[in-house]
């Protein structure tokens, strides 16, 4: 993890709340503004700018003004910090398997002890 990225804790708490993933989720694909965002969320545009406020907090949005707009956009880099984590997991259950495929194809044919 770099020292810029947000901590883990906070990217999951941000995360957690479904509100949020919905946000994330409108602004997946292309900048928009807190009122389309509420509009497609369904909820107000105070809620939103709040959920926005933590989004950005934990590194998972970006924002930029055009014009009188303030837009908003996944910042998929973000979440990077959580694929560490994830990924940390993959390299044991990988060994694991491959262990029992070693196994099994050793095994002469015909010797299922299942």
């Amino acid at each position: 993890m770099s020292a810029a990225a947000t901590p883990l804790h906070e990217v999951l708490r941000a995360l957690a709340d479904g509100n949020r993933r919905s946000i994330l989720e409108v602004v997946r694909d292309r900048p928009r503004p807190v009122g389309e965002i509420a509009y497609q969320v369904e909820m107000s545009q105070q809620a939103v700018s709040h959920h926005l406020s933590v989004l950005r907090g934990a590194g998972l949005v970006t924002s930029h003004r055009e014009g009188t707009r303030h837009l908003f956009l996944v910042d998929a880099g973000g979440l990077g910090v959580v694929q560490e984590f994830l990924d940390g997991f993959w390299p044991a259950q990988l060994t694991a398997l491959k262990r029992v495929a070693e196994a099994a194809a050793s095994r002469p044919a015909g010797s299922d002890d299942d």
